[in-house]
């Protein structure tokens, strides 16, 4: 069998990472995707370890220009194209709406567009997010569940969702969207909250940060693992019909509940007490160690996401392998010896950035 070729956009993301090591464990010839004004940090990205092998290469492309991901498609002649590019923080599309929506939903068209002229045999997988559904009008969320997004990112990846399905059944694609929940991993960037959590943990534990500012601590998601999440993706490019399909654990946590695993696995013990605005969490000690901030607190909240992936269990053979304890558990841990080492080497650990 000849060896198959993919593109992955957000190459140098979380689950780009996973994915292009997943692909090259595969025998794939692995392209990714990177802006050009992204290269000069290679070197200290997520797949910098990639660099050198000889399946692996660095290809510019840029999610808001058709002619440069046209370009990588006439040069690549990919088999399967992963789209993972875009702005995918949340609090940072309602202060960049345009260019979520330019880069998170118009991206996907782009590379639709590309493929239909330029290799309409690729099979092209579109990462769907589960904050398309937003203010649910169901739980468990399935694949039939309706959209209701509540932030200017959801709303973008809901165009991005109908948009590929539109063009598997204008253009007979192959074509398929993975509705992925909340997925985290120790390569999770230090903006998102699952990471700021890990992160502070470790940083208060070691007695260089007192406490820790969050917003909504009450909001409930479901967390799993991204290496898990990411076979997903590969298993839907596989199969001889595109589809949809959800990928979750089907377990629920709060935000609370998340950071009473990670400070306890710290070593700190939590108490809380007040509510909204005010809740505020003490250790053993009687140190205050997380208080809210309304600056934190989003203008639309979403309360409560948990998906229904027995489509996907029932079709692709898929169930989560990492549990929410084991996954917060690696990622305290993880965090604890970035700032262990920062410490002994007389540099400042990095800190979360919101």
């Amino acid at each position: 069998m000849a060896q198959r070729t993919a593109v992955v956009t957000g190459a140098t993301g979380q689950d780009g990472s996973y994915l292009s090591e997943l692909l090259l464990d595969k025998g794939y010839d692995v392209h990714g995707m990177v802006r050009r004004t992204s290269q000069a940090a290679l070197g200290r990205n997520l797949i910098s370890h990639l660099i050198g092998n000889p399946n692996f290469h660095i290809i510019s492309g840029d999610l808001a220009d058709q002619g440069s991901i046209e370009n990588v498609i006439k040069e690549v002649e990919p088999d399967e194209f992963y789209n993972l590019g875009a702005q995918s923080f949340v609090p940072e599309s309602w202060r960049s709406p345009t260019h979520t929506s330019d880069i998170t939903g118009l991206g996907a068209l782009r590379c639709l567009e590309a493929i239909r002229i330029h290799r309409p045999e690729c099979k092209f997988y579109q990462a769907g997010s589960s904050e398309q559904f937003g203010k649910v009008v169901e739980t468990p969320q399935d694949e039939n569940t309706p959209f209701y997004p509540r932030s200017p990112y959801g709303c973008a990846k809901v165009f991005a969702h109908y948009i590929t399905k539109n063009y598997r059944e204008s253009y007979d694609l192959h074509a398929s969207t993975g509705i992925l929940f909340n997925h985290e991993s120790p390569r999770r960037g230090i903006e998102f909250v699952t990471r700021k959590v890990t992160l502070s943990a470790a940083r208060i534990s070691s007695g260089i940060q007192a406490s820790m500012e969050i917003g909504n601590v009450e909001a409930k998601r479901d967390w799993g693992y991204a290496g898990d999440y990411v076979e997903m993706m590969w298993k839907m490019t596989q199969r001889e019909t595109p589809d949809d399909y959800v990928i979750s654990t089907g377990e629920t946590y709060s935000v609370k509940d998340m950071i009473d695993l990670a400070f306890g696995r710290a070593g700190m013990e939590l108490t809380w007490s007040g509510e909204g605005i005010g809740t505020i969490a003490t250790d053993q000690d009687g140190n205050v160690r997380v208080k809210t901030n309304p600056r934190f607190f989003r203008p639309a909240e979403v309360d409560i996401l948990v998906g229904n992936s027995e489509k996907a269990s029932r079709e692709l053979g898929w169930t989560p392998k990492t549990d929410f304890k084991e996954l917060i558990f690696m990622m305290v841990d993880n965090d604890m010896e970035i700032v262990r080492t920062a410490i002994k080497h007389g540099v400042n650990p990095p800190a979360p950035l919101h």
